[in-house]
């Protein structure tokens, strides 16, 4: 029987014929710098911890960096992608107390949900850890004393709002109230969601506790302030040569440059709180480090528990390149505080390269909203039964990358049915039908000279190279169109060349080239979908019987005659177009379109009045000077 089973592996490893040196491992046990390779570090935004992520969430931070992740490996690079839970701070404080648990016991609940909803979204980080650990304390506190020793920090006594209803200052986030500046009614203390300016909570009209609404008192207490002033002309110098090397995102430079033209002050990085870091300053030892100065070092101690050898990720310069992403609420902690904080301490930091930024994914017109039930959260997709790839597709068509975009589900089902079903779809499974009935799944020998191959290999390359540069730029959106090209030219190619029936009758040579250059387009379009959809990029491989491969710079004959595919399996499935009715009841939208398209209504006919209105004074006024004209009381204009 083992004899058996010895000679069936031989006979399938005998029939797969592929081209050396194009396979791609994507499991690798530790990642090192590499000196004769592009070493890539990848970050995104350290979720916080007290809560359930929506589409929003994913799509502005780990998702893209999943996607961006997956090209560099693909491509050959040496990358690592670091991201975990953000866990310190007032905001988890008070989610325990409302939760009736520890702080601990919050974040070990809320770290284990974050984790289970990324590994359904096939997000695949090399460590996904989190910022309570000891390492995560003990490099905080080396930074903080780096900072400490080199005279850029400084003690100021300020005033807190404080809590008087549950005994307790109150973080700037934990102050809610209208913004002077715009009038949002709902506007933080430390920032206004609606104009995007940054607060401080004193500046609140009418502030409010976030916890239990009641108006805070004002009390004085000393902290620790980062001088980000007297950084500020290293960190200018540092932020040109960032940007013009990394290609930073739009919104992540101009939000910076918003920060350095009104000129930096010193921050405070310190908090009356248990929860956190403790401050190494025994004058200090009941207060701890703030949340947003602590969170990004979150990074560095996440790698330094993912291996030993964390320096030569974080140390090095020279040959390691930083690629973050988040959304635009968090650019200024990464392109001001930690980049301030890393070149206070005077050490060879390996910092920011390029930002990847997004603005907001909105749900159906509006905001995403637990309490209200709004919206689709990481842990509702998986219940839609849709399976992770269709999600992955549509959130990465619609990532705001530099304005808004709007979750719809009428845009979901359309996409899904239109795009992965009849454009991706529909190309891998003709081709492979065709080959497992006209051929016995077995690739022909064939002549390129029969069609017009370059004319061919010339409009492919072409999108190849147009897809290669969009991922290398970090815009993650065109890649995904340009990979969607790619399987239109392929439909394109089928119906050029007729292949059917008719075809391989009539012309069989002309067939057989069909077949073999169109099966090498399916496997090179594996390639360039996999790091947006990686189980259909498995799932195409799966049926070509054959490795996953690198991303290539050009389009090549790479499965060989002889080679043996496998069978035909349907990608994509067909979403019923009702089922929008239903999610949109489901998930809330429906009420919300129904409160948005009932505002409009009402706006609409207001503009219509006022439109209205300025025609009768136009008509009333054009009257009067007709009148005065006829009356001899205006002079009337003479004729050219």
């Amino acid at each position: 029987m083992l004899d058996a089973a010895v000679d069936a592996v031989t006979d399938s490893l005998a029939n797969v014929k592929v081209k050396s040196d194009i396979e791609f491992d994507p499991d690798v046990n530790e990642i090192l710098p590499k000196e004769d390779q592009d070493n890539i570090l990848i970050t995104s935004a350290l979720p916080y911890v007290n809560n359930v992520p929506h589409l929003g969430n994913i799509i502005g931070s780990v998702l893209s960096a999943d996607v961006f992740s997956r090209y560099c490996k693909a491509r050959g690079c040496n990358a690592l992608f670091i991201c975990g839970t953000d866990e310190y701070g007032t905001a988890t404080e008070t989610k325990a107390l409302e939760e009736g648990v520890t702080p601990q016991e919050l974040c070990d609940k809320y770290h284990v949900i974050h984790k289970e909803v990324y590994d359904w979204f096939n997000i695949k980080f090399d460590k996904f850890g989190r910022t309570t650990t000891p390492l995560q304390t003990e490099i905080a506190q080396d930074i903080f004393m780096g900072l400490y020793e080199n005279g850029y920090l400084e003690e100021q006594s300020m005033t807190q709002l404080y809590c008087e209803q549950h005994a307790g200052f109150l973080a700037d986030r934990f102050v809610e109230g209208t913004c002077p500046r715009c009038g949002y009614d709902d506007a933080r203390g430390d920032q206004c969601d609606s104009c995007g300016n940054l607060l401080n909570p004193f500046e609140l009209i009418n502030p409010r506790c976030k916890i239990d609404g009641s108006s805070p008192v004002p009390r004085e207490s000393n902290h620790i302030f980062l001088s980000l002033d007297k950084l500020q002309p290293e960190l200018e110098q540092w932020i040109q040569k960032s940007h013009e090397s990394g290609h930073w995102s739009r919104n992540g430079k101009q939000i910076t440059d918003s920060w350095l033209k009104e000129g930096l002050h010193p921050r405070c990085i310190t908090r009356d709180l248990k929860w956190g870091t403790p401050v190494p300053l025994e004058s200090y030892k009941e207060k701890v480090l703030y949340v947003w100065f602590d969170a990004c070092i979150g990074y560095v101690s996440i790698t330094a528990n993912y291996t030993k050898s964390w320096r030569r990720w974080w140390r090095n310069p020279e040959n390691v390149k930083l690629y973050q992403f988040m959304g635009k609420d968090n650019v200024p902690f990464h392109t001001v505080v930690f980049p301030s904080s890393e070149l206070g301490t005077k050490k060879p930091w390996t910092m920011l390269h390029h930002i990847s930024t997004t603005e907001y994914l909105q749900y159906e017109g509006g905001k995403f909203s637990k309490s209200r039930n709004i919206g689709v959260f990481g842990n509702n997709a998986k219940e839609t039964g849709v399976p992770p790839d269709v999600w992955r597709y549509y959130l990465l068509m619609a990532r705001p990358e530099t304005a808004d975009t709007i979750f719809s589900w009428r845009d979901f089902i359309f996409r899904n049915n239109n795009e992965l079903l009849a454009n991706l779809g529909n190309f891998v499974n003709r081709i492979v039908k065709f080959v497992n009935a006209k051929y016995d799944s077995k690739i022909p020998d064939y002549d390129t000279k029969v069609i017009d191959y370059v004319g061919f290999k010339e409009s492919v390359d072409a999108i190849l190279v147009q897809y290669n540069n969009a991922l290398k730029n970090v815009h993650l959106r065109s890649g995904l169109e340009a990979a969607l090209q790619l399987s239109a030219r392929g439909n394109l190619f089928l119906q050029e060349n007729k292949m059917n029936n008719t075809l391989l009758a009539e012309e069989p040579e002309k067939a057989n080239v069909v077949v073999g250059v169109g099966l090498n387009l399916v496997y090179v379009l594996s390639a360039v979908v996999y790091p947006y959809l990686p189980d259909t990029a498995q799932g195409i491989v799966d049926q070509l019987n054959a490795p996953l491969r690198k991303i290539p710079d050009e389009f090549a004959l790479d499965l060989l005659p002889g080679h043996m595919i496998g069978k035909a399996k349907y990608l994509f499935s067909r979403i019923d177009e009702k089922k929008e009715e239903i999610w949109r009841a489901q998930f809330g939208g429906g009420s919300q379109m129904k409160d948005n398209a009932a505002e409009k209504k009402k706006e609409d006919k207001k503009k219509r009045k006022e439109e209205k209105k300025k025609k009768r004074v136009a008509e009333a006024a054009t009257d009067a000077e007709d009148a005065k004209t006829e009356s001899g009381t205006a002079t009337p204009v003479e004729p050219s």
